[in-house]
């Protein structure tokens, strides 16, 4: 299984089935172009199973390594390789994007050929970030991954599209800028290699190592994105259309805290050690301050948006907190957010295709027309509320007792979350769902249909199956996870 490229498969065969998918052309096509779509999808995805299925949970090496040089003369080389860190983004990665053709379906009916190869080629992309070992590699796969996204938005999206397109593109190139500088000055310090684990070996003096940190801080924090660098999120949420919203909270969000291990831990221990008191400290406002603007918001994707900035604050904080349980938890929260945000996203794109309102205040009762509906939505909002036996509180959990372990009053602050997640989660749901009819839009909605249970389903069915039995997703990560401490702690000053 190892003689096969399975991470170039799972990169180009999104990427290459994107293309095709785009040669079906007009709209008179869209049928062919949907059908071709999820057979895309569902390649890509199976193509990712023996990464896990073949994956060695013994060892914290780079794993399904390709190596080919790209630009000899700048020794710049197509490296690939993932590790038990890396290996869960990818697979869920290729996940997600069944889904979003999914939701798609009926509802996008222009230029449908154009809408499903973008997210197909985004899928390629992003899988190319979390699999690339080379940093020109890394960069060129992280900047190409916007611009799928910014089309998405630009062109499918609501009333002020072009304002959120802009404003989410412009956020991200800035610190991307920052990174672009930091991986020159890499490349000569390390005498000429693009090498990310080369990198990881660099014997860099506190000074420079502060300034590259700081660097990553803003390149990395804009896209996780963690306050005060957070206000395109909500915009991009609210404008782009369901898939849209379902990718960006599902994978774009985790590309950033992707960034902080395999490039600030690693690389800039001894300054990720120093500064670690400002990410924790911006984690905390993150997870508290964003809950509370959370509870006042009156659109149903604002408030979930909201919802995602707070819980990527709680990743951040497991990272720079150094023990085994708050990284491994913040791990197992990306990957629960993968699920619960897409969901939650989901939920309110199915309201929305019917009543094609995002306010909370126009709905009320819907669980006298839509009960199916109501039960799937009732699952997920306890889910990103961190109800035991779900997905959404396994990572909290785990997070707020490695907090504990570093500092009581932390663990404790962060702890917070699980009143603010429940409060913004339930009062939502109980104002849509719960209640007499509340218009004539309401008793006139129908239940979901098969398409919409089938994903919904899924998806429920991943946010139990995690919460009931996180072993599968902790196991693998766990020796990647220690050596990433081991690194850390013996590079500490």
């Amino acid at each position: 299984m190892t003689d096969i490229p399975l991470l170039s498969l799972a990169i180009w065969v999104p990427i290459l089935g994107g293309l095709l998918v785009l040669a079906t052309g007009a709209d008179r096509n869209a049928p062919l172009a949907r059908m071709l779509a999820l057979a895309v999808a569902v390649a890509g995805f199976v193509v990712t199973l023996p990464l896990y299925t073949g994956f060695d949970t013994t060892t914290s090496a780079m794993q399904f390594v390709e190596m080919t040089s790209w630009v000899p003369r700048f020794n710049i080389n197509y490296h690939l390789g993932v590790d038990g860190i890396s290996v869960l983004f990818v697979i869920l990665n290729a996940f997600i994007t069944i889904t979003v053709v999914l939701a798609g379906w009926k509802v996008i009916e222009d230029r449908v050929a154009q809408y499903m190869a973008a997210f197909l080629i985004m899928s390629g992309l992003m899988n190319g970030i979390f699999s690339a070992l080379d940093g020109v590699l890394f960069y060129v796969f992280f900047e190409a991954s916007l611009i799928p996204m910014y089309l998405i938005i630009g062109v499918w999206g609501g009333p002020n599209r072009v304002y959120a397109a802009i404003k989410f593109f412009l956020y991200t190139l800035l610190g991307s800028l920052l990174m672009l500088v930091v991986l020159l000055y890499l490349f000569m310090q390390s005498g000429g290699s693009f090498s990310i684990l080369d990198w990881h070996q660099l014997p860099l003096p506190i000074e420079p190592q502060i300034l590259i940190f700081l660097a990553f801080l803003v390149a990395f924090g804009v896209k996780v994105p963690m306050w005060p660098v957070h206000t395109w999120l909500p915009d991009a949420h609210v404008e782009a259309p369901t898939g849209g919203s379902v990718v960006l909270a599902a994978i774009a969000l985790k590309l950033g805290a992707y960034g902080f291990l395999r490039f600030s831990l690693p690389i800039v221990p001894d300054a990720a050690h120093e500064l670690a008191w400002l990410v924790i400290m911006l984690s905390l406002i993150a997870v508290v301050y964003i809950g509370f603007v959370a509870l006042v918001q009156a659109d149903m994707k604002k408030l979930v948006a909201y919802s995602s900035i707070s819980h990527m604050g709680f990743v951040t904080l497991g990272f720079f907190i150094f023990n085994p349980l708050g990284v491994e938890g913040a791990i197992v929260q990306m990957i629960s957010h993968g699920f619960v945000s897409a969901a939650m996203f989901l939920c309110i794109g199915v309201l929305y295709d019917r009543v094609h309102s995002r306010q909370i205040a126009d709905y009320g009762g819907v669980v006298h027309t839509m009960p199916k509906f109501a039960a799937f939505f009732m699952l997920f909002a306890m889910a990103n509320s961190g109800l035991p036996a779900t997905s959404g509180f396994v990572g909290e959990f785990m997070v707020v007792l490695g907090a504990v372990q570093y500092n009581f009053w932390i663990g404790f602050i962060a702890a917070t979350t699980l009143i603010l997640g429940a409060a913004y989660s339930l009062w939502m749901y109980k104002r849509v769902v719960f209640g007499k009819v509340a218009n004539k839009h309401v008793a006139e909605l129908e239940d979901i249909n098969a398409r919409e249970f089938a994903f919904l389903g899924i998806l429920a069915l991943c946010v139990l199956a995690m919460g009931l039995y996180p072993y599968p997703f902790t196991e693998v990560m766990h020796a990647s996870v220690n050596e990433l401490l081991r690194h850390v702690a013996v590079s500490k000053l």
